[in-house]
């Protein structure tokens, strides 16, 4: 029975995708930020991090690359390299498109 008790609990609470920007500078240290202070600051560090992962193997890999652009189903990540450190623009997309 324990199997079907996994299935009857509730659901977590939905929570708001974020929407807004961080600047972060060659070390990954964040610099200023428009996010809510709701959103996980670990959550900053690793998106962070993994863009100026992108844009270091780019360099390594001698390939030019000034913009990142991650897209989920519900979430879209922007990154703009910046001198070795980088802008990160997180939008949420749509999930119905607006009535014309």
């Amino acid at each position: 029975m324990g199997l079907l008790t996994l299935f009857n609990k509730a659901p977590g609470p939905l929570l708001k995708l974020p929407s807004g920007s961080f600047t972060v500078d060659s070390t990954g240290r964040v610099v200023i930020s428009t996010l809510p202070s709701s959103f996980p600051p670990e959550l900053v560090n690793q998106i962070a991090q993994d863009v100026l992962a992108g844009f270091r193997s780019a360099a390594a890999a001698q390939l030019p690359l000034s913009e990142l652009i991650i897209n989920f189903p519900s979430l879209k990540i922007t990154g703009r390299e910046l001198r070795g450190g980088a802008v990160v623009f997180l939008s949420p997309k749509e999930l119905y498109a607006p009535a014309t």
